[in-house]
């Protein structure tokens, strides 16, 4: 019998972080810093207007770009946190947690043949998207010495004339870097001048420590050329509901919204009521966890550099990206035998981009208790193999 498989998918790895994911789900007393999933419950007062809106019976399909009335609060809340103003009618799509969303403004505008810029280290979905929309993936590398910022130098080197679309997310999974005005300015010039389209997921853009995040999309010059991603489920603790969204100038909206309708119909309806709620009432429940993580970041960090890995304080998100190369292992040597022998989860740089490599992904995303446990246990483990 033939092989039925795609040449697409069989190219396509599984994803690295799941792979360590799934072996400490068949282990005892595992403290995992694997999963970038927030261990607060969404805040009562969404799921109380969820489950009231159930009660009531709004169980049926909504419009295939979502509801008016969370189109409406999400185009309110990104003029006024972000200042960036998308008609909720013809520019934003309500979608299945923003991994749909990514992937439907890739498979919006790439063209088979076309290349597209990875910023990495990055998250593990982008490349295998842009793979299976027939691109060609070019990782443009951030580096730790500039704080795992993207800069224009680096940029610049991978641009082609076959070049035709930039992803980049920040904050940034998994190093927690940012970016500021400053450093978008110049890489806009390139967008601009190569006629470039970006698609920025900001997805963490509520995690942000130093300072107010900043939407390279109200740059003069990028707002027409700039997909912006975003979405429920770092800041309100919202994982599970998957609701994300797309903003995009109308024409690349449409076509994105040609391969929702297909590929996923409509975003669930509870959850569209759910993070309605959220922006509506939310914020407090919001804030309060961003200083949680902002506390676990210091204590965390702090404790991995007087462990000897090297880490830089992340400026956002809710990932340290420590350094394993004085160890002398390689950074998937160092998760599988810290997972194996102390059962503290971590996620191998490498997986997230060549640029990762001799680097470990943890996320603080989990109790101050378990995070002085882990870094116990780290110690422990650093000791076995000096």
């Amino acid at each position: 019998m033939r092989d039925f498989v795609s040449e697409r998918a069989r190219a396509i790895p599984p994803s690295g972080i799941r792979r360590f994911f799934d072996i400490a789900q068949t282990m005892e007393d595992v403290i995992s810093l694997g999963v970038g999933e927030p261990d607060f419950v969404t805040p009562w007062c969404v799921c109380e207007a969820s489950i009231y809106s159930i009660e009531q019976g709004s169980t049926a399909y909504t419009s295939n770009k979502g509801t008016p009335q969370l189109r409406g609060a999400i185009s309110r809340y990104l003029d006024t946190r972000f200042n960036t103003r998308y008609d909720p009618e013809a520019e934003i799509i309500v979608t299945c947690g923003v991994s749909e969303a990514a992937d439907i403004a890739i498979r919006a505008v790439v063209d088979p043949g076309d290349e597209v810029l990875v910023a990495e280290p990055s998250y593990v979905s982008y490349t295998p998207c842009v793979s299976l929309a027939g691109g060609i993936p070019v990782p443009v590398p951030c580096r730790a010495e500039d704080e795992f910022r993207l800069t224009a130098d680096a940029l610049a080197e991978r641009i082609t004339p076959r070049t035709k679309v930039l992803i980049a997310n920040f904050p940034n999974n998994p190093t927690g870097g940012v970016m500021q005005e400053a450093d978008w300015r110049g890489i806009a010039d390139l967008l601009v001048d190569h006629d470039l389209l970006l698609i920025s997921d900001e997805v963490y853009a509520e995690l942000t420590y130093a300072g107010d995040h900043f939407s390279p999309a109200t740059i003069p010059g990028l707002f027409e050329r700039t997909i912006t991603l975003n979405g429920f489920s770092k800041a309100f603790a919202m994982t599970g509901w998957r609701i994300g969204y797309l903003c995009a100038p109308p024409a690349i909206a449409a076509a994105a919204l040609k391969i929702h309708q297909y590929v996923a119909l409509c975003a669930p309806v509870m959850g569209q009521i759910a993070a309605y709620e959220a922006l509506r009432i939310g914020e407090a429940e919001k804030d309060a966890m961003v200083r949680e993580y902002r506390l676990r970041r210091n204590l965390f960090v702090d404790g991995l550099n007087k462990l000897g890995l090297a880490c830089h304080v992340p400026k956002g998100a809710f990932y340290a990206f420590p350094s394993v190369e004085s160890t002398g292992m390689t950074d998937v040597e160092f998760a599988e035998a810290l997972l194996r022998e102390q059962h503290v989860a971590v996620v191998p740089g490498s997986v997230l981009g060549s640029s990762g490599t001799g680097h470990v992904r943890c996320a603080y995303a989990v109790s101050r208790d378990d995070l002085k446990e882990a870094l116990s246990r780290m110690g422990a483990f650093l000791e076995s193999i000096k």
